[in-house]
């Protein structure tokens, strides 16, 4: 695999620690502004808002450059809304450096996405996509442990100003590793736009939303879960966040391998024991022993449809990939967003810390059906003969 790709990792690795490891940190936060912690969680959920809209925006502007260079612009973006973070005089200041943060992290996997594709042969286009989000698994290893240990020893404005430094590094690793492409072919706003004029692009949408959604239900309530339901102390929470992501970290390797062999039937697989994970936890969450062995199952399973649903949307959107890659990187978000509240919609109801496994479970079960329907519909279109819309079959084109 090509060295540009570590640069990529590299910046997915920045990018993956200050997504998450504002949730380590969140009490000092909140302390600090003398706000209140749901309040503080606004810090959460305007980082993923400033995915969904910063993704198909900046995207749209980087159609006229090529796409080294809007990476390298995203980098810097990215070393902006962090250093910011990290020098907030109030906590309005603080979220704004949230969301301009934000506002790199869909077009940089969206944009990367592409390049990672191109750089390799069509066979081995999963894989290198998910080299590239390795980055971000093994920031939920050591990026967001770290990082909180960093903020409740040296405080979080360290922390941030760290994730700025980690900015610079996958900003240099761009700068050096990453050849430069030129303009991206048939580079029209337009062009970028008629791609979702296939049903296709927004089945894989919707399942990116409800599939990795699942995830997000039980993974934002896992604190109160494990130290109310299985007994672990708050101590513990690191250490299974830790397992956790190691289990993202494995699953994204193995994603990538079989979804290079056989797309559709590794998300029928991954999605069908998803579902089946998340149920169990119900029962598993109970026990201290089969909850650290089931967390880092769930973990396993959900980003192994990382890269195939990420492959799948570049191959259905293969004449204009790189606003439907980057469509795809806020729909992950999204689905973040939209589960989180559904499984706090649950335990407010009075159905208990659990309860949010339930709705992971029926999220990525929906999941499943979409993709069965979009498996349906796609080998329906090549019986009847060639279709407007792109084959999955048809490789992305590499373009330099």
């Amino acid at each position: 695999m090509p060295l540009a790709l570590l640069a990529l990792a590299i910046g997915a690795f920045g990018i993956g620690t200050t997504e998450f490891v504002i949730m380590g940190v969140l009490p000092q936060v909140a302390g600090e502004f003398s706000v209140s912690i749901p309040a503080a969680g606004w810090l959460v959920s305007g980082y993923a808002l400033g995915v969904l809209v910063g993704a198909p925006i900046l995207t749209v502007l980087g159609t006229k450059v090529s796409r080294k260079r809007m990476l390298l612009f995203l980098m810097g973006v990215f070393i902006v809304g962090n250093a910011l973070s990290a020098a907030a005089p109030t906590f309005a200041v603080m979220l704004i450096g949230r969301v301009v943060a934000s506002f790199a992290h869909g077009a940089f996997f969206g944009i990367g996405s592409v390049v990672a594709a191109s750089l390799v042969a069509p066979e081995k286009k999963a894989s290198a996509i998910s080299l590239m989000f390795m980055g971000l698994t093994v920031a939920n290893i050591i990026g967001v442990p770290g990082g909180t240990y960093v903020g409740q020893v040296a405080g979080w404005r360290v922390t941030f100003g760290i994730v700025a430094a980690l900015g610079l590094v996958g900003f240099l690793g761009v700068a050096v590793l990453v050849p430069e492409q030129g303009k991206p072919e048939a580079a029209r706003i337009r062009t970028e736009f008629a791609a979702f004029r296939n049903a296709q692009v927004w089945l894989a949408l919707a399942m990116t939303v409800l599939g990795y959604g699942g995830v997000f239900a039980a993974i934002t309530y896992i604190a109160p879960m494990m130290t109310d339901v299985a007994g672990y102390s708050a101590g513990a929470v690191t250490w299974l966040l830790v397992l956790f992501g190691s289990g993202m970290f494995l699953g994204n390797l193995l994603g990538g391998k079989f979804a290079d062999r056989a797309l559709m039937p590794m998300l029928f697989v991954t999605l069908a024991a998803l579902a089946g994970a998340l149920l169990l936890f119900t029962v598993t969450a109970h026990s201290r022993v089969l909850a650290a062995i089931t967390l880092p199952a769930i973990g396993a399973l959900g980003f192994a449809t990382v890269p195939p649903l990420q492959k799948w949307i570049l191959d259905q959107a293969s004449a204009a990939p790189t606003l439907a890659s980057a469509a795809n990187i806020g729909a992950f978000n999204l689905g973040n967003a939209l589960a989180a509240w559904l499984g706090g919609v649950v335990i407010a109801a009075g159905f208990g810390y659990t309860s949010p496994n339930w709705v992971g479970a029926a999220l990525s079960g929906t999941a499943l059906l979409l993709s069965l329907l979009a498996a349906f519909l796609d080998r329906r279109s090549r019986a009847t003969g060639p279709s407007t819309a792109p084959s999955p079959a048809e490789p992305v084109a590499a373009q330099h």
